[in-house]
This record gives C-alpha cells, structure tokens and sequence, in this order.
C-alpha cells in the first residue's frame, strides 16, 4: 500500500507523509512523528531556486531547471523519485522521456507563485516541465496547476478558476463523494490533476483541503501537494499548520524555502 501524505504542502511542496495506509476519510492526525518529505517537497524547491537563478535571463530557465533538479536529486537521493526520473537524474547528458506522469504537476508551484503575468506563468511552467514531461499531457498537467494557483493569489473565485480549467484544460464533472470509493493510486496527470483540483474547489479552508486531497487515496502525497499549493494561493496557511511543517525541513531547504517565498510575484 501507498503511504498517504499527512501534513501539509506549504509553499513549496513541503508536504511530510506519513506511514498510514489510504484512508478514504477526513478524520486523521495532521502531523505525526512519522512524517516526512518526499519527492514532491525536494523537486518543487529545485524548481523555485532554478527561476531565482534564471532571473536576469529566463531563457536560461531550462538549463538552469535541469541543474538545480540534479543537484537536489543527489543531496536528497531517498526522497522517493520514480524509476524514468531516477535514471534521468543519474545520467550525464538527461534529456526529456515523453512522460504524462503527475510529477510534473507535483513540482510546479513556483511558477504559479513567482509568475507576474499569465503568459509568463504558462512560459515557466513549459520550461520546468520539458526537460523531463515533453508529453502533451505531462505539459498539460503542470500548467493547469500552475494556472490555478496563479488565478487564486489574484482574487479570481473557484467558479472562475474551475470554469476556465474546465474551459482548457479538464473536465471536472465529478465530486469527491462520487470518486472516493475507487479511486485508487494512477501516476498519470490526466488522473491526479482534475482530483487534486476538485479537493481545492470542495474546500473551507486550507486545512479543508488537505483533508479532502487526503481522503480520496491514490498517490496522496502529490494530490497533497497539487490541492495544497492551489490552496495556500486562495486561503493561505495557517500559521500553527506552517510552524509544524516547517519542522520537517533541515536547514538547507530552509533557507531554499526563504529565498523562494522572498520572491514571489506581488
């Protein structure tokens, strides 16, 4: 079985998971002694930095998307990356695989975060998804996170967010009540991302949607962290859920984290 994330994705994936099973409810402990980062926190800080260091030429953005990514993938090599993304860290010249998988929209958020204007989210978002997901959909997922972030921290409503993700990107005809009894674990965008977004668009609160990205099952950790950075744009975070979270980094991606949020778009 599939750990489930259990706390929260602050503002760049720092989602801790902990080692329950997929729960199928809301009812659980936010944060306990077992939690910890993944994948998703790893690579979504690599992505962040790579636009900080791209910012005087961001036509830099991809080579500097595949640095960044590498060197995290070595300093933190047990975060639980797939098997094509291991072999592309591990290789000398990485070039893109044709990958639809969710790791491309688990890792975006920074560019919904530190975008100014939509084109300029779009052109981040198809820079750090190529070097690895050049497929249709893989580049499809990870602007529609990255879209629904950025419409959120601009005041746009979820009926305005969803009407225009169901415009371009998905089809979101269904509810959680609907979903939760089978859905089940699926790498693919086209079957993470649309769920991720509905537990957003079902939410009351920041901590609502975790709740919500939690209970369907499935690859909880990035549905987590999808629905968490939508969330945080169009709520914000609670400081004690923040506080906690915080605690799960070390002082490296700390201080990633830092720089990170110090430039987000205004």
């Amino acid at each position: 079985m599939r750990k489930v994330a259990c706390a929260v994705k602050l503002r760049w994936k720092t989602t801790p998971t902990c080692s329950h099973f997929n729960l199928k409810s809301k009812d659980f402990e936010l944060f306990t002694d077992d939690c910890f980062i993944t994948d998703d926190s790893v690579m979504t800080l690599a992505v962040g930095l790579a636009i900080i260091k791209s910012k005087e030429d961001y036509s830099k953005l991809e080579a500097w998307t595949i640095k960044t990514m590498r060197v995290f993938g070595a300093a933190y090599p047990d975060a639980g990356y797939g098997g094509m993304f291991s072999k592309w860290l591990a290789t000398k010249t990485p070039k893109p695989y044709g990958s639809y998988g969710n790791g491309s929209a688990m890792r975006v958020s920074a560019c919904g975060f530190m975008g100014k204007t939509f084109d300029e989210v779009k052109a981040f978002s198809k820079a750090v998804t190529r070097v690895t997901h050049n497929h249709p959909q893989g580049i499809l997922g990870a602007e529609a996170v990255a879209v629904a972030i950025f419409m959120a921290k601009n005041g746009k409503t979820k009926e305005e967010i969803k009407e225009y993700i169901n415009e371009n990107y998905y089809k979101i005809n269904f509810t959680l009540d609907q979903i939760r009894p089978t859905y089940h674990f699926n790498e693919t965008c086209q079957e993470t991302v649309p769920q991720a977004l509905e537990c957003f668009f079902e939410a009351a609160s920041f901590e609502d949607a975790i709740r919500n990205a939690i209970s369907i099952g499935g690859d909880s950790d990035t549905v987590g962290a999808i629905t968490g950075a939508v969330a945080e744009a169009y709520f914000g975070i609670p400081e004690d859920i923040k506080t906690k979270a915080y605690e799960y980094l070390d002082r490296d991606l700390k201080n990633v984290l830092e720089k990170c949020q110090a430039n987000f778009a205004k």
